[in-house]
């Protein structure tokens, strides 16, 4: 066990694939780090970039541009490969496109006799996620998307703003899928242990209206990203960071991730956001809250509108 080293291989190396590798570097959460991309050139590149830092980072890390062999030692997979949404398109039309490229990536992970966990980090993410899950073969617990995690990132920060307190002590979630039909938790939002409405109801110069444009602010970050510089990269790589340690380091961790049901919420065979403990096995449990009706009937939908995208692509891919 002492020599055991940490080894996390990042399939895709576009802009979020190689904005996570740098943040994985500056936070030294990995002993190795391997770069596989069907571009060799710009994962070559990568690496060698990366590697100039070195003298900077906080801890000693290897990093090589690879192959999908060097999957076989790897803890943790990340996929980030994949088509890119586009001005004016959501997360949903990406589905046939993406669910082809994951086919092939998750066959070569497979072969290289890897036997880790593999987080999905590309869009549609639940639904990819379910198709990964399938396509591998791995349990359940193994397979986790960064399901709401940005999503709930974006709704503290901005609830922070707003109230002047620091995002890290706002305490709420999204949920659902990672796309338009994701809802806030009202029900479970505090901040100090004093609930969001408290807040608004005793405090002057906060209402209500503005909350529900928070929300809509979060829902439509990614649309507001991409109109101004094309992509979203910098928020989800740290926050596939943040969720890297939480499985390296075994914390047990609750992030909102993409995880599978199984009766919880009310829902079964569907990888969705939700809270989840993480840990060196992966999802080690889902939290389930308890919503309010309207909560219920929002998330109902969200559900619902996943299972109808994916029916007509992934079930006839087996």
């Amino acid at each position: 066990m002492l020599n055991r080293v940490n080894r996390v291989a990042v399939i895709g190396t576009g802009f979020v694939g190689s904005s996570y590798a740098f943040a994985l570097l500056n936070q030294g959460i990995t002993e190795e780090l391997v770069l596989i991309d069907v571009n060799k050139d710009k994962a070559e590149g990568d690496a060698m970039d990366l590697n100039h830092g070195l003298p900077f980072a906080p801890s000693r890390t290897k990093i090589w541009f690879g192959s999908y062999a060097d999957c076989q030692n790897a803890d943790v997979v990340v996929i980030t490969a994949g088509a890119n949404q586009k001005p004016g398109e959501t997360r949903l039309d990406l589905v046939e496109k993406n669910t082809r490229i994951f086919k092939g990536i998750v066959e070569e992970i497979m072969e290289s006799g890897f036997d880790g966990i593999i987080i999905v980090a590309t869009n549609p993410v639940d639904i990819l996620t379910y198709a990964v899950w399938k396509f591998s073969g791995l349990p359940k617990n193994r397979v986790i998307g960064s399901g709401t995690i940005l999503d709930t990132a974006r709704f503290r920060f901005l609830l922070g703003d707003y109230f002047d307190v620091d995002t890290r002590n706002v305490h709420a979630y999204i949920i659902g899928e990672h796309g338009d039909t994701e809802l806030p938790v009202w029900s479970h939002a505090d901040i100090a242990g004093t609930t969001i409405s408290e807040w608004t109801k005793n405090k002057q110069g906060y209402h209500q209206k503005d909350l529900d444009e928070i929300f809509v602010n979060v829902r439509d970050a990614a649309y507001q990203i991409i109109e101004r510089k094309g992509a979203t990269f910098y928020g989800i790589a740290m926050g596939l960071v943040r969720l890297t340690k939480a499985i390296l380091e075994n914390e047990n961790s609750v992030l909102t991730v993409s995880a599978y049901l199984e009766g919880e919420y009310g829902h079964n065979d569907i990888f969705i956001g939700v809270p989840a403990v993480v840990n060196r096995n992966g999802i080690r449990e889902v939290v389930q809250l308890d919503l309010s009706k309207g909560e219920q009937e929002k998330f109902n939908h969200s559900v619902q509108v996943l299972k109808k995208t994916m029916e007509p692509v992934l079930f006839n891919n087996d």
